[in-house]
């Protein structure tokens, strides 16, 4: 499959189906909010290293969560009966999207960080314009754990998390996971597969599928209403 090549001046994708057998559909054009909510719309997302030109995925399987599927681990459940962390959405966006910048993709390949500078502020637009929301997970006064994706109908992206401590990003994710199914939404989409987010639940489906969700969904784009900003 050819990988196709975006201009900066129309804001347009090719059809997902058309990705490369690795998952690349795309390279080139920008991180404007306009087109990461088009492509967030079918089931595409950019991921790429510092330096290099924007790539564009759509990978074949797609690794999601249903929220009613949530696994929850016996060595979990003492950290929400005695409530070791609190929960907030939206409090912090851009503190929550700094320190998963701090995480390193691929350590062991020397990679660095993919959610560059150029990134980083195009999520934080996403933020302020109502789509891209944030998880912020708290031990007293300070921020141990967190995770931040966009909003869109009734499916939520997840991009990334991270964790300064045991099982915070867990305990996190799983908040998350709960308020999402509180408020009637159908799926998480988790990109590609981890042990971890395998543990909670989260599962392969073929891309034809998870595009038919993406389908329905944008019939459903405009009746979901905003986020609450309350503690989860």
């Amino acid at each position: 499959m050819p990988i196709y090549l975006l201009s900066e001046d129309e804001i347009q994708f090719p059809h997902p189906s058309l990705a490369s057998e690795n998952g690349i559909l795309a390279v080139g054009g920008d991180l404007s909010a306009e087109r990461l909510i088009l492509a967030y719309q079918y089931g595409i997302f950019p991921w790429f290293n510092e330096g290099d030109p924007i790539l564009w995925w759509s990978p074949d399987p797609r690794f999601v969560l249903f929220p009613e599927e949530l696994k929850v681990s016996k060595s979990m459940r003492p950290y929400f009966n005695q409530k070791k962390f609190r929960c907030t959405l939206d409090q912090d966006f851009r503190a929550v999207i700094s320190n998963c910048q701090q995480n390193r993709r691929g350590k062991q390949a020397g990679l660095g960080t993919w959610i560059t500078e150029e990134m980083l502020e195009a999520y934080v637009q996403l933020h302020e314009l109502g789509f891209a929301h944030s998880v912020e997970v708290w031990k007293g006064d300070e921020l141990v754990g967190g995770l931040y994706g966009l909003a869109l109908g009734k499916c939520f992206f997840g991009e990334s998390m991270f964790t300064k401590v045991n099982n915070a990003s867990k305990f996190g994710f799983i908040s998350l996971v709960r308020y999402l199914k509180r408020h009637g939404y159908w799926l998480i989409d988790c990109q590609q597969e981890t042990p971890h987010l395998a543990s909670l639940g989260a599962h392969s489906i073929s891309r034809e599928e998870f595009l038919d969700f993406l389908e329905k969904n944008q019939e459903e784009e405009s009746r979901v209403g905003k986020w609450n900003r309350d503690q989860l």
